[in-house]
């Protein structure tokens, strides 16, 4: 008697409504966390602003990363904190791996912008470079994969949330143009690197 072994089974990818539930859950996750973060700045007297990024200090070229997960105030991420629930949501919905991917080059670019053209002495933090950079991304990525439905989000995407294109201009003190105009170029690099066939 002889057995043969069973004929290998293939995942079943995820439907539409999967792919939603597991964006809106990672967002919702992401941003609570920015807020718990902000709270143990504030309850700590603001130590966690010192993981902010200063600008061609090498000791902070580490906190490229962190500065994008931490905001001077509950008015500074009440301010982004929506833009990247949905911008977030949007870009998760093609898959968590290439999601994180784009979010990697997002914030390595923004805050690698920060820390070469910042002006000297500033600390700069926050999560508006990954705002513009999931933006652009989002702009460009149905033009780069020839997908007509991601092509009418960029569209949607630039009618609700396009005058944003001006924080990427030095146009206001106190605002890292820096990081936003280079979160944006990051994503979109971020499309063209990652970019995924026509189905």
């Amino acid at each position: 008697m002889a057995y043969a072994d069973p004929a290998p089974q293939r995942s079943t990818p995820p439907s539409g409504r999967q792919r939603a539930v597991t964006a809106a859950v990672v967002m919702t996750a992401w941003v609570a966390l920015l807020w718990l973060l902000e709270v143990i700045d504030a309850a700590s007297d603001h130590a966690l602003d010192a993981y902010g990024i200063t600008p061609r200090v090498p000791g902070d070229l580490w906190d490229v990363v962190p500065a994008s997960f931490l905001h001077f105030g509950f008015d500074h991420i009440a301010t982004n904190s929506v833009p990247l629930l949905v911008l977030g949501f949007l870009a998760a919905l093609s898959g968590l791996r290439r999601f994180a991917a784009v979010v990697a080059m997002i914030v390595l670019a923004s805050g690698l912008g920060v820390w070469f053209f910042g002006p000297a002495h500033s600390v700069t933090a926050g999560a508006s470079g990954v705002v513009f950079g999931l933006f652009g991304y989002l702009l460009v990525r149905g033009f780069v994969d020839r997908r007509a439905v991601d092509v009418l989000i960029g569209v949607l995407v630039l009618a609700a949330y396009g005058s944003i294109l001006w924080g990427a201009l030095p146009t206001a003190e106190g605002v890292s143009w820096q990081g936003h105009l280079f979160g944006l170029l990051g994503g979109v690099l971020a499309a063209v690197v990652f970019r995924r066939g026509r189905a």
